[in-house]
């Protein structure tokens, strides 16, 4: 599932929130390094590309974002039980914790998970009406919304670098804004929402950690059922339901395969950030993060065919880099 949201790309979530660890103590050879990096970005890629040929394409247009959503959502519950019981059996995938939930706990997470919810439908309503090369740019926002609200709700104040940082973005976005080619004022506003969402998910998520001892796999357990719960009446609300049963090819057994498949997809994302947390160092991530979204935006071109103006990809360079400059900040704590 696409998430935007994650700390590995600015500090945002691209996907359901990770599973943290602590970086491995003892020495990881290059070419391990390597592979688990090469896994994030195939995964990451894969998430956006997936959604993006799902809610645009000419062969299967579905444009329904918040049941794609749910669906993906159903794929990780499913995935976190199985692989749950099966890391019992299978030393390989241990580090996955047998699943569980329980409902006194769930009504003290479930304020945290209609944020989710929220971040996460944003996320995709976004990837659906811009272009993937405008993504990046429309979610930028991330940066200047968790400086104010960590002000705002926490108190806390940010750097003068930090702010400069801040400003590097934000005049990438207003450039990267300008000058789209094929510009999209619904994908821009759902693309701030969905920055804000992300911000705030960011400053409450602590909240919910201690409530389940700091266990980020509880948060993931109680956050995956919450949110299967809740997005019906969100998709309902957007009035896809009603529209779900009029799609020609809802039987047709490749479009499920292909909506599975960016589920599977969506959930390996988490296992991949746990392991280049694992076997690399915070500044590996950030600049892997970095330059992933590059990637992204080059890759975009080439198989979408978006077009790109010069406004445009300048704009797409300087939010990128003040991304980057934010990270560098926050990491050296300037």
């Amino acid at each position: 599932m696409s998430y935007a949201y994650d700390k590995l790309e600015d500090n945002k979530k691209d996907g359901l929130p990770f599973p943290a660890s602590t970086k491995n103590e003892h020495d990881t050879s290059a070419k391990t390094v390597f592979y688990v990096i090469s896994f994030y970005w195939a995964t990451s890629l894969s998430v956006v590309f997936l959604n993006k040929f799902i809610l645009s394409s000419s062969e299967f247009p579905f444009p329904y974002p918040i049941f794609v959503t749910w669906f993906q959502i159903l794929v990780a519950l499913v995935l976190l039980v199985v692989l749950g019981e099966l890391g019992r059996r299978i030393r390989v995938i241990s580090f996955i914790p047998r699943f569980q939930f329980e409902m006194k706990t769930a009504t003290k997470i479930a304020p945290l998970t209609l944020i989710y919810v929220g971040m996460l439908s944003a996320n995709n309503l976004c990837l659906r009406d811009v272009e993937v090369t405008f993504y990046q740019v429309a979610r930028s926002l991330t940066i200047l919304f968790q400086i104010l609200f960590t002000y705002t709700f926490l108190g806390q104040k940010t750097s003068f670098m930090a702010l400069i940082a801040c400003g590097i973005v934000f005049l990438g976005f207003v450039a990267g804004s300008i000058g789209e080619a094929n510009f999209s004022i619904s994908g821009l506003m759902y693309g701030i929402t969905s920055s804000a969402f992300v911000a705030l998910y960011g400053v409450y998520v602590k909240k919910g950690l201690a409530v389940l001892d700091n266990d980020e796999w509880k948060l993931l357990h109680y956050n995956t059922v919450l949110a299967f719960i809740f997005l019906p009446p969100v998709s309902y609300m957007f009035n896809e339901i009603p529209d779900l049963f009029n799609v020609y090819f809802i039987r047709d057994k490749t479009f499920w395969m292909i909506m599975t498949l960016a589920g599977v997809t969506g959930f390996l994302i988490n296992i991949s950030v746990f392991l280049q947390i694992k076997v690399t160092s915070p500044l590996t991530n950030t600049i892997s993060g970095t330059a992933k979204a590059c990637a992204q935006t080059f890759l975009a071109w080439i198989i979408f065919r978006n077009e790109i103006t010069f406004v445009n990809g300048v704009g797409i360079f300087i939010t990128l880099l003040g991304s980057a400059f934010y990270s560098y900040v926050r990491y050296n704590k300037l």
